[in-house]
């Protein structure tokens, strides 16, 4: 389990060396990213133009559900080095409350990068309040990082109640590539508890689809190889896998389409400016990509049940 957990844990890395190349490329702008990855690393253009999409998707939901959402808080689930707090805040959202959640060895390595660093530290300071950091954990006025394994829902409850969430107010989770690593049944206890316990939430997950394939058997070996594991990929079969998931652990209703139907739906002249950042040989690999990753959302409530790609 350990050895597995590791692997997972390194993910974060991999994904943060490729957010951090496309930004330096110039697919999308976050003056953050590189105050956690200081290295450059090249990747291929399809890697490239595969996390603008992912990111531009995920934002375009998170735009919609501020736009509807009043009083608003955030939970990020397996959040690694993710930089949306401090873009979010400067664009001049306001958000009541917003929490990172993650394998401590993940969390206490954000602390220390945050720990140093002035620009962070200033985003996250408020007049009349305090930073408390701890080896794994850092609370601040309204941003919270907590250590935690997801599967363990009595410390995930714990930790939020320490991050001062509030079960009543309207609530964003996003999980990016995460819970296709836990298990089939102990994503569906989670799924079911933050069912339960927020009556007025919107759930957006990025993950693999489509695995059932010639192309889906390559990621997985792959993956296998690194010593990750896809515990529930049963989930990710098919987009109609992907909403069953939610419907079946209490959610209202899900909504899902693959990266192909995502990236058709970005505005034409950000993709048109993307496309010419660099020469991609290769469209079907690219095609094909886009086939086997997916953003499905699931909500709680009347209040998000109209967000749509359209």
């Amino acid at each position: 389990m350990a050895g597995a957990n590791e692997a997972v844990q390194a993910t974060n890395d991999d994904a943060s060396l490729c957010k951090r190349c496309a930004v330096q490329l110039g697919y999308w702008d976050d003056p953050y990213i590189s105050l956690f990855v200081p290295k450059y690393e090249r990747k291929t253009p399809e890697i490239n133009r595969g996390y603008y999409a992912r990111t531009k998707g995920v934002g375009m939901f998170i735009d919609q559900f501020m736009e509807v959402g009043e009083n608003c808080q955030i939970v990020n689930l397996g959040s690694g080095f993710d930089t949306l707090y401090w873009r979010l805040k400067d664009s001049g959202r306001n958000i009541v409350n917003f929490v990172e959640l993650d394998f401590p060895n993940v969390t206490s390595r954000k602390c220390y990068f945050i720990k140093r660093n002035k620009i962070l530290l200033d985003k996250i300071h408020a007049e009349d309040g305090e930073v408390r950091l701890s080896s794994t954990d850092l609370h601040a006025a309204n941003y919270h990082i907590v250590g935690v394994d997801l599967r363990n829902i009595v410390e995930v409850e714990t930790k939020l109640v320490e991050a001062e969430i509030k079960f009543d107010l309207p609530t964003l989770f996003i999980a990016e590539c995460v819970l296709i690593y836990i298990e089939t049944i102990q994503v569906q206890r989670l799924l079911t508890w933050l069912a339960k316990t927020f009556k007025s939430s919107f759930f957006i997950n990025y993950e693999q689809v489509n695995m059932g394939d010639k192309f889906g058997d390559v990621m997985l070996q792959n993956l296998r190889a690194r010593g990750c594991l896809l515990a529930s990929v049963d989930a990710s079969k098919s987009l109609d896998t992907q909403k069953d998931r939610f419907l079946q652990s209490g959610w209202d209703g899900a909504k899902a389409w693959d990266m192909v139907q995502i990236y058709g739906m970005l505005p034409a002249a950000d993709r048109q400016r993307i496309e010419r950042i660099e020469f991609l040989d290769e469209q079907e690999l690219l095609v094909q990509l886009f086939q086997h990753y997916c953003i499905v959302v699931g909500w709680k409530g009347d209040t998000f049940k109209d967000i749509d790609i359209t």
